[in-house]
């Protein structure tokens, strides 16, 4: 496996380097070749795409995964190839191994009917309950972790 300092990956496009990155960098549209350059090109687009959710969606939308991998990809779209489609490459963070690259689908499908039907549109009216439901949505998406980057963030605009 192959080391990039945050995840051990091992694989295909996803697992590739920006030339004169050092292996800090994933490979990416923009010719980036800095973490800090990165982080705020994938910021800057991530409040530019926000705006956009916040009117796609209203409160009476039952999420479904397809709607995270558009989501996903309206975020990153611009800057990796592979932003919107599920990773290929097997991660792990630390000792941590996510999700097996080729369970990935079967497991967001179960996560699109268990939690995301079950917690999307949030009627919830008591504050515990709402908190559990962030929770949940939250953390079964990171421990799958669909995409090779962004699985926590792109949490945010389906919790909105």
């Amino acid at each position: 496996m192959k080391k990039d300092g945050r995840y051990d990956v091992s694989g295909l496009t996803e697992a590739q380097f920006e030339p004169g990155s050092d292996g800090q960098v994933l490979k990416n549209r923009l010719g980036i070749k800095t973490p800090k350059d990165m982080d705020a090109a994938e910021a800057w687009a991530l409040e530019r795409v926000i705006g956009e959710v916040v009117r796609k969606y209203d409160e009476k939308h039952c999420f479904v995964a397809a709607d995270i991998c558009e989501l996903h990809k309206a975020w990153l779209g611009e800057i990796y190839d592979w932003a919107g489609n599920y990773r290929q490459v097997n991660i792990s963070k630390g000792d941590f191994p996510f999700a097996a690259a080729a369970q990935v689908f079967s497991l967001m499908a179960r996560f699109e009917r268990d939690v995301l039907q079950h917690y999307t549109p949030c009627n919830l009216k008591d504050r515990a309950s709402v908190i559990r439901a962030l929770a949940e949505t939250h953390v079964e998406l990171v421990l799958i972790h669909p995409f090779r980057e962004g699985n926590g963030r792109v949490a945010v605009f389906f919790q909105s």
